[in-house]
């Protein structure tokens, strides 16, 4: 778990792992049913209604569900190393960072890492833990971050993208 190599200009790597670039849900048809009537009854009430940006925006959602369902997500690799975060090719220092929460609810299956960010212009970073432990990726995190301990389940945009497997 621990190693002492250096990446590039980033630092010490700590800890690195590959993690999927999103959640891919697996969809039956009755989603894909389900989603159709929806799909259709809300571009009727944007007709209905006038209302041709809304229905321009149910049309490019839809467009953007059918490309994005037959790829696979790509494994992106996550690393933690003594200077800050490096995700695929990207590096956020620790001092962008606010605060970090582990969630592990295992029998849940949520077992995530979250990042929050000190501009509210970016976004939470919600890194899966797969089967990692949890302890030693936060033994090494509270050396640099700050923890949030108040969050103990997991953000209800999560949590409704996952019942809606979106």
């Amino acid at each position: 778990m621990a190693e002492s190599v250096k990446i590039a200009d980033y630092g010490k790597k700590i800890v690195s792992w590959k993690v999927p670039e999103y959640d891919k849900h697996e969809r039956g048809r009755g989603w894909y049913v389900i989603s159709a009537i929806c799909g259709l009854l809300f571009l009727a009430y944007a007709f209905f209604s006038g209302n041709f940006l809304f229905a321009a925006i149910i049309i490019i959602a839809a467009l953007v569900i059918i490309m994005h369902d037959g790829r696979e997500p790509i494994k992106v690799d996550f690393g933690i190393t003594d200077e800050g975060l490096l995700v695929g090719k990207r590096f956020y220092d620790y001092d962008e960072i606010k605060d970090f929460a582990i969630v592990y609810k295992p029998h849940q299956e949520v077992k995530n890492l979250y990042f929050e960010f000190k501009s509210l212009l970016k976004p939470r970073l919600s890194i899966p833990l797969n089967n990692l432990n949890p302890l030693p990726i936060r033994e090494n995190l509270l050396r640099y971050l700050p923890e949030d301990l108040e969050r103990t389940d997991q953000p209800v945009s999560e949590a409704l993208a996952k019942m809606f497997k979106l």
